[in-house]
């Protein structure tokens, strides 16, 4: 398993039922953007928060190595396994 994807899987199982909650709220928010979008913004933001977190601590961790001018490609990798399980993670924050 990748670095960053062992970032992503402890970042979800650290926070397990925030994520939890999200996924389902996310699966509604597809179907009715409209009348989930106000709580979807407000656990989005959250959820949004935790993932910057974590995507920060990977790549200042690589950054430190003599890997340092791949961490943007990392943090695109990590952000490719977010958007692989919540796609309309881009919309938090959308009113």
């Amino acid at each position: 398993m990748s670095k960053y994807q062992e970032y992503y899987q402890r970042m979800v199982d650290e926070n397990l039922d925030l994520f939890g909650k999200f996924q389902d709220l996310h699966d509604n928010y597809v179907l009715h953007p409209k009348q989930f979008q106000k709580e979807y913004n407000e656990i989005g933001n959250q959820v949004v928060e935790i993932i910057r977190e974590r995507e920060r601590k990977l790549c200042r961790e690589s950054e430190k190595g003599q890997f340092g001018k791949f961490s943007s490609h990392l943090a695109d990798k990590f952000w490719e396994l977010v958007r692989r399980d919540f796609p309309r993670i881009d919309f938090v924050g959308v009113t």
